[in-house]
């Protein structure tokens, strides 16, 4: 089965909050983007709120058990208490631990799963207690993967941004394509799921999906809301399915 793809609306939220107004609504796109085949929704409420608000988070919830209840809700974000509360709160189907600093601008990096286990294995259980699935923000690294397995997460998300970054070079993308394939390959052979995230396009798509067959997700807000200016969200959508081989 071709990978899923979950809509992230950092973006939209992050353009509507640049007036106090109500548009461009941020549950009304996901909505569209559902209607078009998407799979999930995802959001990443930052402490500071500078994309999606903490206000967005029951009006998703209810998006989807009202309208697409096969559908799902990723709520990705650094696990302080404060998240925690809010995803205990909002039951998301998906959980996505990054280790992100309060001001960094987007995530950028995967966890040290050797070095942070003794932080992130007690909160994996505490939310696989609760019933969500947990994936971890991975680096291209197959040296972590049982390390990130023995925390008990259930998937990484594996951190593309170097990938989408060599879009005009194409021998350097060859070769992070490569790091990303053997790293997808360490995390099934330890049990683990494999998603992908983070400046993932419609060209660049398809060779991921090739190298990595088993590819059970791709989580992308940027790049599809970009096109969906030009596009319309509907018709992005469909363009990022045909991507990922539906």
């Amino acid at each position: 089965m071709p990978a899923k793809l979950s809509v992230n609306l950092n973006a939209i939220a992050m353009l509507r909050n640049r007036r106090d107004l109500p548009w461009p609504s941020v549950t009304g796109l996901g909505r569209i983007a559902l209607a078009a085949g998407a799979h999930g929704l995802t959001v990443h409420p930052r402490p500071d709120e500078r994309h999606t608000r903490h206000s967005d988070l029951p009006e998703i919830r209810a998006l989807i058990d009202d309208e697409f209840p096969q559908a799902e809700f990723n709520i990705e974000g650094y696990p302080s208490e404060d998240f925690l509360a809010l995803v205990e709160k909002h039951q998301p189907e998906q959980v996505t631990l990054v280790p992100d600093d309060p001001a960094q601008a987007t995530s950028d990096h995967g966890w040290n799963f050797a070095a942070e286990a003794a932080f992130l294995t007690p909160i994996v259980k505490r939310l696989k207690k609760e019933g969500f699935r947990v994936s971890l923000f991975s680096d291209p690294d197959p040296a972590g993967m049982k390390a990130a397995r023995d925390t008990g997460a259930d998937r990484i998300e594996l951190y593309t941004g170097p990938y989408g970054s060599y879009h005009s070079d194409s021998a350097k993308a060859a070769k992070e394509l490569e790091r990303l394939g053997k790293t997808a390959e360490a995390a099934l052979a330890a049990g683990l799921q494999v998603n992908a995230g983070h400046d993932l396009v419609v060209s660049n798509l398809p060779a991921l999906a090739k190298r990595i067959p088993a590819l059970a997700e791709v989580s992308i807000g940027h790049g599809l809301t970009a096109d969906a200016l030009e596009y319309g969200m509907a018709g992005t959508v469909k363009r990022f399915l045909k991507a990922c081989g539906w």
